[in-house]
C-alpha cells in the first residue's frame, strides 16, 4: 500500500467500487500534489543555485576591473614612507601598497617628463616614437611647439576605449598638442584615446608661478645679458675711440647698436611677461578653462575632478589616468598643507599629493568599486636633486641610498616607486624584487581589460600579472635600455636563473660640482659633448650587490667581467638593429615656439593678454 503524500498516482486496489469519476479524481488530485512537491523541490534547488551564484560573484574580482592609474611628477624613490622613509606622512601611498604588490625595482623608460610618459602611454622605449631630443632641452618648454606624440602610436588608453572603457586623463600631459594649427589638436589627450581631459597640457615650470624664480637662467645669461654686454662694451669702445679721434666711426653704426640691444631688452621682457600666460593654463577638452592657471586648490580642483569621473562612470568599467602636478617645481600646496610637514614646501606638496591619493581610494570604497578596481602609483622618474633655491631651501626630493636624479640614468634617477592593488587578485603586502618597467603597465592593463596588443610594432613592456601570482619568479626583462635623450647610455642584464644584475655605463654624466650629487650648475645634466665622461670599457656595476653604485667592477674583481660585457654589446647591438627611423618629435624645430600654434582664450584674443578664469565664472562646467 502506498503512504499518503509520497507522490504515487495510481487509485487504490483495496476500493474496487472506486473506477468512474472516483477514480478519475483522485488521479487529478494526486498529480496536483506531486506537481507542488516537484515544483517546490526545483525552487528550492534554484535559490541554493541563486546563492552559490552570488557568492561565487561576489568572491571573484570583475572579469574586466576598473583601472586607476596614479602618476606623480619628480616624486622620488626614497619620499613614500613604504619605500623607508620615516619624516613624510604618506598614510594612503602606504595603505595602497599594504593592501597589494610592491616593487622595490621598478624603473623609468627615461629620467625625463616627456619621454618617460610617452613610453609610459605606449609600452615602447621612447627612441621608437621620435620622443627622445639629440639636443640638450629633451622634454617640451613651449605649448606652441609643434612636436608631441604621434597619433599613429597605440596608447593603452585607446586600446580600452576600443573596449567599451569610459577615458579620463585629470592633470598633466605633456605630450604636445597641435601640429599645423590652432584647431588640429593632432597631440591632444582627446586624439588618444581619453574622452575627457581636465588639466595643464604641457607641464609645471617655476615660471608658471610668480615669485618662484626660473628655469630659463642659463638661456637669459647666453641670450640676454652676455650680448648686452658685449654690445655695451662695444659702444663704449667705439665712442672713446671716436672722442679720442683714433678712428671714425659713423653716427649709424651707434644707432644700429643701440636699436640691437633695444630689440634684446624688448624681446627678453615680453618674455618675461608673456611666458606666464602664454605656456601655463588649464584646459577642459578642447577648451581653454583658466589662463594663466592660479595654484589656488589647484590639487583640491584635480581631485574633485578625478572623483567626479569615477562616480560618474561607476555603472560601467572605466579608466582614469591622475596624473599629478606634484611635486614639480614651482612647489604649491593648499592653506590645510603649507607648513605642516618637517621638510618645508616640498614635504608640504608631497603630503598633500598623499591626501589626493586618499580621497580616490575613499571614493572607490564608498561605491564599492575597490575589489573590481587595479590601482597603480608610481612617478614619472627620479627627484630633481639640483631643485635648490637661491636661498638654499631644497625644494627636490629624496632618492634614498641611490645615486644621481631626474636627467640622469643612475639609479637614483630612474628608480621609481611602483605599487599595484587589485584586491582578490593581488596578495596584500607583496614585494617584489625583480627588474620591472613603467612601460609594463600598458600590457597589463591591456591584457587585463581584454584587450589585444599591437602586432605591427615592437611592444617592449611585459604583463606584469604573471610576476605578481606567482606563475613566474622572474623579471620577463632579461635586458631594459637606459637612454640619456636619444643616445644609449646604460643597459641592465638580469640573467635567467641568476640573482645578479650588471648595469653597464657608456657613459656617465659630469657632476658639478664634482663631489655633487648633481649637475647643480646647469640644474640638470646633459648628454653629450663636455657634459659627459665616455667609458671603454663601459663602467660595470653588480646592481644587486652594490645598489648605490659605488664601486665599479674590472676584470680584477669580476673574473667574468669580458663575458659579462660581450652579452650586454651583443643585445645592445640587437636592440639598436631593432630601431626604426621616425620622425624627430623633438627636433629644435618641434619644439620651438610657433605663433601661429599659440592657443589663447577667444574672449581675450583682442587684447593679447590671453588672461581669462572660466572656471571662476562657471562658464565650463564638468561633463
Amino acid at each position: 500500500m502506498t503512504p499518503e503524500g509520497s507522490g504515487s498516482c495510481g487509485p487504490s486496489k483495496t476500493h474496487e467500487q472506486t473506477a468512474g469519476q472516483n477514480t478519475n479524481a483522485s488521479r487529478v488530485l494526486c498529480s496536483s500534489r506531486v506537481l507542488v512537491a516537484r515544483l517546490q523541490e526545483r525552487k528550492m534547488k534554484g535559490g541554493l543555485l541563486l546563492l552559490v551564484l552570488l557568492w561565487e560573484a561576489k568572491s571573484q574580482p570583475a572579469s574586466r576591473p576598473n583601472i586607476v592609474l596614479l602618476m606623480a611628477d619628480d616624486l622620488g624613490v626614497g619620499d613614500p614612507g613604504c619605500y623607508g622613509n620615516k619624516t613624510l606622512r604618506t598614510p594612503n601611498i602606504d595603505r595602497l601598497a599594504g593592501g597589494g604588490v610592491k616593487f622595490t625595482q621598478h624603473l623609468a623608460a627615461s629620467p625625463l617628463c616627456t619621454p618617460s610618459r610617452a613610453a609610459f602611454m605606449t609600452g615602447r622605449y621612447p627612441i621608437r616614437l621620435g620622443m627622445a631630443s639629440h639636443t640638450r632641452l629633451g622634454v617640451y618648454i613651449f605649448m606652441a611647439s609643434s612636436g608631441g606624440l604621434p597619433t599613429s602610436e597605440v596608447t593603452f588608453s585607446r586600446l580600452l576605449k576600443d573596449q567599451g572603457y569610459s577615458t579620463a586623463l585629470i592633470g598633466k600631459w605633456h605630450l604636445g598638442i597641435n601640429c599645423d594649427n590652432t584647431t588640429d589638436f593632432c597631440h591632444h589627450p582627446l586624439r588618444h584615446g581619453f574622452d575627457y581631459f581636465y588639466g595643464i597640457p604641457m607641464t609645471n615650470l617655476r615660471d608658471c608661478k610668480p615669485g618662484e624664480g626660473t628655469v630659463f637662467t642659463t638661456a637669459y645669461r647666453l641670450l640676454v645679458f652676455f650680448p648686452l654686454q658685449v654690445l655695451g662694451l662695444t659702444v663704449f669702445t667705439l665712442a672713446v675711440l671716436r672722442f679720442l679721434r683714433l678712428i671714425r666711426v659713423p653716427l649709424g653704426i651707434f644707432i644700429f647698436l643701440f636699436l640691437l640691444m633695444a630689440l634684446i631688452l624688448v624681446l627678453f621682457l615680453c618674455f618675461l611677461h608673456y611666458y606666464r600666460p602664454l605656456n601655463c593654463f588649464l584646459m577642459r577638452n578642447y577648451e581653454i578653462s583658466q589662463q594663466p592657471m592660479s595654484f589656488d586648490n589647484l590639487t583640491q580642483r584635480l581631485t574633485l575632478e578625478a572623483t567626479g569621473f569615477i562616480r560618474r562612470n561607476a555603472e560601467k568599467p572605466f579608466l582614469l589616468f591622475l596624473s599629478y602636478l606634484h611635486v614639480h617645481t614651482a612647489l604649491f600646496s593648499s592653506k590645510d598643507f603649507a607648513n605642516k610637514s618637517r621638510h618645508g614646501p616640498y614635504g608640504d606638496t608631497t603630503e598633500e599629493l598623499d591626501w589626493s591619493v586618499g580621497q580616490v581610494l575613499n571614493v572607490l570604497d564608498e561605491l564599492g568599486l575597490s575589489n573590481d578596481t587595479l590601482v597603480y602609483f608610481t612617478s614619472d622618474q627620479g627627484a630633481h636633486v639640483e631643485e635648490v633655491t637661491p636661498k638654499g631651501e631644497m625644494h627636490g626630493g629624496s632618492n634614498g641610498i641611490y645615486k644621481g636624479g631626474k636627467a640622469n640614468n643612475w639609479e637614483g634617477g630612474i628608480r621609481i616607486p611602483g605599487i599595484l592593488r587589485w584586491p582578490r587578485v593581488i596578495q596584500a603586502g607583496l614585494e617584489i624584487d625583480e627588474p620591472t618597467s613603467n612601460m609594463d603597465i600598458f600590457p597589463t592593463v591591456a591584457k587585463v581589460a581584454g584587450a589585444s596588443l599591437p602586432q605591427d610594432r615592437v611592444i617592449d613592456g611585459r604583463d606584469l600579472m604573471p610576476l605578481i601570482q606567482g606563475k613566474t619568479r622572474h623579471s620577463d626583462h632579461e635586458f631594459l635600455f637606459h637612454y640619456c635623450n636619444a643616445y644609449l647610455n646604460a643597459v641592465r642584464w638580469h640573467p635567467r636563473n641568476s640573482k645578479s644584475i650588471w648595469k653597464a655605463f657608456y657613459f656617465t654624466p659630469n657632476f658639478n660640482p664634482e663631489s655633487a650629487n648633481g649637475c647643480f650648475h646647469t640644474h640638470v645634466c646633459f648628454c653629450f659633448g663636455s657634459f659627459i665622461t665616455h667609458h671603454d670599457p663601459p663602467l660595470l656595476f653588480d646592481i644587486s650587490r652594490d645598489p648605490r653604485e659605488t664601486n665599479p667592477l674590472t676584470p680584477a674583481t669580476e673574473p667574468r667581467f669580458h663575458d659579462i660585457l660581450r652579452i650586454i654589446q651583443e643585445a645592445a647591438d640587437n636592440h639598436t638593429r631593432s630601431l626604426l627611423e621616425v620622425p624627430n618629435q623633438l627636433s629644435p624645430w618641434n619644439m620651438f615656439w610657433k605663433p601661429w600654434l599659440q592657443l589663447c582664450c577667444p574672449s581675450a584674443l583682442s587684447s593679447l593678454s590671453c588672461q581669462c578664469d572660466r572656471e571662476k565664472r562657471g562658464q565650463i562646467l564638468s561633463k
